[in-house]
């Protein structure tokens, strides 16, 4: 019976995706995931691959290219949706093919933490736009240091979704066993962080004052739920 048990750590974010669709998504599979990349989440088969599949830059057959900021999908056309965004902000020589910092170069960035938290909240933004009433949307954030300061992602991100019209309804921890480290980062002065969060939240009736305003329809608006 202890096996059964869904739990709010792991050290399989596979595991945590189907602990999620298994307590909040009924048809067994995310409707549309608008930051795909290369489709982790989806590779071994364990998690159904979405039916809607989009990336700023496509590396996968299959991928529409489209920005998570404006989709090409239809208002409250799909029931959910996982978003697995950057978490870093960096410029200059950590860029850096030959020498910049392998972390920076590994994952997308953006310029600054100002540009960072606009892409979060634009993101969520549009995702209220594009859920049903009640639809889920799960998001993958990480806190972190940067430049001797801790940012609190997990909270600010859960500050962004309320304000959009998002209602908390569950947050799992993924756990890691060892991490990437930069030279910069031997010499600590903040714990190194060892999880990321898997925040679900789910779409109520009305957004924030700014928000689930309809966008306005392009040539994009090619693909929509049946």
């Amino acid at each position: 019976m202890q096996d059964k048990i869904i739990k709010s750590i792991s050290y399989s974010q596979e595991e945590i995706l189907q602990w999620i669709l298994q307590l909040y998504v009924p048809k067994g599979y995310f409707e549309a995931d608008p930051t795909y990349s290369k489709g982790i989440f989806y590779k071994s088969g364990k998690v159904q691959r979405p039916k809607y599949c989009f990336d700023i830059f496509p590396q996968t057959e299959g991928v529409i290219r489209a920005d998570c900021r404006s989709l090409p999908l239809a208002d409250k056309s799909v029931c959910s949706m996982v978003i697995d965004l950057p978490f870093l902000a960096a410029s200059g020589a950590s860029l850096s093919e030959n020498t910049g910092n392998i972390i920076n170069r590994r994952f997308g960035v953006c310029s600054n933490e100002t540009e960072l938290a606009q892409l979060y909240e634009d993101a969520l933004r549009e995702a209220w736009r594009v859920l049903k009433q009640n639809g889920i949307l799960v998001m993958k954030c990480q806190d972190k240091v940067s430049s001797g300061k801790q940012y609190m992602m997990h909270c600010d991100i859960y500050t962004m979704a309320k304000k959009a019209g998002f209602r908390p309804a569950d947050l799992f921890i993924l756990l890691a066993k060892s991490r990437l480290i930069a030279n910069w980062q031997r010499n600590q002065k903040h714990a190194r962080k060892y999880h990321s969060y898997f925040w679900v939240f789910k779409k109520t009736k009305k957004g924030g004052a700014s928000y689930g305003r309809k966008r306005k329809k392009t040539d994009a608006d090619s693909v929509e739920s049946t």
